[in-house]
Order: structure tokens, then C-alpha cells, then sequence
């Protein structure tokens, strides 16, 4: 019996708007345990085989990318079209506290995009691959930075 390993949604980079479409809806099959069709309905979609065929051509009218990333719980159609304009994202940092993880995680990123560029360039890794994991780094280090600035001037805690 195989056991399947967890996907981490962090890393994956799509590699077209397809596969964009396609990690969005897995995300929201595997993350929020939801159908093609309650996906369309939270979207307002009246019939899901819309969906189907947007999905299957890779085609969704640019209106309807947000409420199809919000019904699916992430960001990956607007984060392709960043990448294929040759734009990176970053979540808005609100200035919060270093956590222990965040440490470790960049590390790893930065060790994996380093072997996977090592890798590249002895022709063993492809270039798809090694791009991913480089675009995947440069937006935690970027993430980190705009942290580091906002740190000094942090949001309102209204949680207090």
C-alpha cells in the first residue's frame, strides 16, 4: 500500500495557465474538501460545466479569476501571470514576529533552489523545475525584507 505524501502548496509554481487553473482546483479538493461544483456555485456559476470547459482549454474570463482563486483557497492563476510577465508576488508582510519555521523554511527553499541550480547547470535538473524553486526562494526572501521593513511601523494590534 503507497502512502501519498502531502503536497506543499507553498513551493509548487505553476507552469501555465492550465496548470495554474489545474493546482487550484486540486488545492481545493485536497485543502477545503470542495467539488467542481460547489466551486462554481461560490463563484455564481449557474452551470459547473462552464467550469469543466475553462478548465479543460485553460481559458476563464479575466473577471471571474478572483472569486475562482477565492472559491479554491489560493492564488495561483494571478501568481502565473505575475511569473509569465516576468513579475514576482509577495503577500503583503503586516510586520509580524519571526516564528522558528520561517527560519527553517528559507533555509530549505534556499537549499533546494541551490541544489536545483547546481543541478541545472550540469544538465541533470530541467529548466522548469529549477526556475520554479528559484521564483519559490526569491519570493520568501522578498517576503522577509518588506517583513524587516514593516517590522519597525507594524499594523495596529486590535487583538489586544
Amino acid at each position: 500500500m503507497a502512502t501519498k505524501t502531502a503536497r506543499n502548496w507553498k513551493r509548487l509554481q505553476a507552469t501555465s495557465l492550465r496548470h495554474a487553473l489545474e493546482l487550484c482546483k486540486d488545492h481545493a479538493r485536497e485543502k477545503l474538501n470542495r467539488s467542481i461544483e460547489r466551486i462554481a456555485d461560490e463563484m455564481g456559476i449557474a452551470d459547473h460545466w462552464t467550469l469543466y470547459k475553462w478548465l479543460q482549454s485553460g481559458r476563464i474570463p479575466a473577471n471571474l479569476i478572483r472569486p475562482f482563486e477565492t472559491a479554491c483557497g489560493i492564488d495561483y492563476v494571478t501568481r502565473w501571470i505575475a511569473v509569465s510577465a516576468g513579475k514576482i508576488l509577495i503577500d503583503i508582510p503586516t510586520g509580524r514576529k519571526l516564528i522558528g519555521t520561517d527560519v527553517v523554511e528559507l533555509h530549505n527553499g534556499f537549499g533546494s533552489a541551490l541544489q536545483l541550480l547546481t543541478d541545472f547547470y550540469a544538465k541533470k535538473a530541467d529548466a522548469e523545475q529549477t526556475l520554479a524553486a528559484l521564483t519559490a526562494h526569491l519570493e520568501d526572501i522578498a517576503w522577509h525584507r518588506a517583513n524587516v521593513g514593516q517590522h519597525a511601523q507594524p499594523e495596529f494590534d486590535f487583538n489586544s
